[in-house]
């Protein structure tokens, strides 16, 4: 299972990284940091997720016995900010959110408000907890929405967001009426957003504490499950993302969050999703952690060791993170267990529970975990999400980078397995109405 990233190890001391989440995110990170040599231990608190990662890292059950232990630690997700906070306080070296950023990430109301404190455009948007009041407000105020849930909610309940096709809002007003009573207990909490039109393009960067850390991250989600972004939303099937100079996206949006980012001490990686147009930006939301498969895909790109680089983010040094030139590409493989949850259909889960994961050639470069573990030797999907690997790619030109990760995946074989083909298909269209637009200079 030799990895050519392990070519990156340098010189550098052993390290001990104790990986903090609350379901099985960032294996393949702690995965990636052992092939380079370090000591790893891992906490999952979803029960579900108990097998995942087996033979791959050391799990434990209780993380806060090894605080001590660890060099760095590392929280993986929202709901963490206010421990992260408090070992960054006793002197810990924390890459993790803040009481702040996890506030901006779970609820879109104080997201979307801070961005307009700090001089970001927003778009027209209304928080509810009531759904009987979002029905009189779409009445009352007829126009084209988008229905999001608001809130830490699990992969699958992102599935739940909805964009009008309607310009009177009439088909997102009987969705409400006739789901309220089933959508009130999945998103209590949730919010109605003017749509508009335009290329959807997320900028990110990582963040030492004070400063953020370049090149920056332009990436673009592929969220619904099937080719032609069709059928219902996902996490995320796929990512095709490029490294840059801060550029005119990046200054008009996340750049300006910087003061607040340093006065919560935030360590890690931060995102904004935006819609972009002839007509200006349109920020959509923030993620406030690593994103998944976004962390997947960095890997492929930056060519530094990853124990240099979260290290130096977590001291809170300032440094210029190497990376690959051109595109990197991540494709996600899945099986049918993504379409159910554990309580809804556990015999679907169970089919495809410890079934195998094979490959033609003995060649895992460049392949990335999620839902698997290793027994004797053999991979094998654990957990119940149904997501199962990451397949990444680079190259000078998406062409290229798209050849490589497709290449890599016809090595692969799983009972039922499914991925999108088209992950990175409409970078020529977009590319032209982005530099027409000058949002990609520096």
């Amino acid at each position: 299972m030799n990895n050519s990233n392990n070519s990156k190890t340098q010189n550098f001391d052993v390290k001990k990284f104790l990986f903090v989440s609350l379901e099985s995110l960032s294996g393949d990170l702690a995965w990636h940091l052992k092939k380079e040599g370090h000591e790893v231990k891992a906490f999952i608190k979803e029960k579900h997720d108990i097998d995942v990662y087996d033979g791959f890292i050391e799990k434990v059950d209780d993380w806060k016995k090894y605080i001590d232990w660890a060099d760095v630690i590392v929280f993986d997700d929202v709901e963490f900010g206010e421990e992260a906070e408090n070992l960054r306080k006793k002197g810990k070296f924390v890459i993790g959110g803040s009481k702040y950023t996890d506030e901006l990430e779970m609820n879109r109301e104080f997201g979307q408000m801070e961005m307009k404190k700090y001089g970001i455009n927003i778009l027209p948007q209304r928080h509810f907890f009531n759904y009987d009041e979002a029905i009189e407000f779409i009445k009352t105020n007829p126009a084209r929405y988008v229905f999001k849930p608001s809130g830490n909610i699990p992969a699958e309940g992102k599935g739940l967001l909805y964009i009008g096709e309607e310009e009177d809002g009439k088909d997102l007003l009987e969705l409400l009426s006739q789901n309220k009573d089933v959508w009130q207990k999945k998103a209590p909490c949730f919010q109605l957003q003017k749509y508009v039109s335009g290329v959807e393009i997320a900028v990110g960067a990582f963040f030492n504490g004070k400063n953020f850390i370049e090149p920056i991250c332009v990436n673009f989600e592929h969220k619904r499950i099937f080719p032609g972004n069709l059928g219902p939303f996902t996490g995320e099937m796929g990512t095709l993302m490029f490294w840059s100079a801060p550029n005119v996206l990046f200054k008009t949006t996340l750049g300006k969050m910087k003061p607040a980012l340093a006065e919560s001490g935030y360590v890690g990686y931060i995102d904004i999703n935006c819609i972009v147009n002839g007509r200006g930006i349109y920020p959509l939301e923030f993620t406030t952690r690593f994103g998944f498969p976004t962390i997947h895909i960095q890997l492929e790109g930056i060519l530094m060791p990853a124990c240099e680089w979260l290290s130096k983010l977590a001291q809170g040094q300032d440094f210029e993170l190497k990376t690959k030139k051109g595109f990197q590409l991540g494709v996600r493989l899945m099986v049918p267990s993504l379409f159910v949850g554990y309580d809804e259909s556990p015999e679907t889960i169970a089919t495809y529970h410890d079934l195998p994961i094979l490959f033609k050639k003995p060649n895992m470069d460049k392949i990335h975990i999620e839902d698997v573990k290793l027994v004797d030797k053999v991979w094998r999907i654990a957990g119940t999400s149904g997501c199962l690997l990451v397949v990444t790619g680079s190259g000078v030109t998406v062409a290229e980078a798209r050849k490589q990760v497709y290449s890599n995946i016809k090595n692969i074989m799983i009972q039922d397995m499914f991925y999108r083909v088209d992950i990175g298909l409409e970078w020529p269209q977009n590319s032209d109405r982005l530099q027409t637009w000058g949002y990609l200079t520096s």
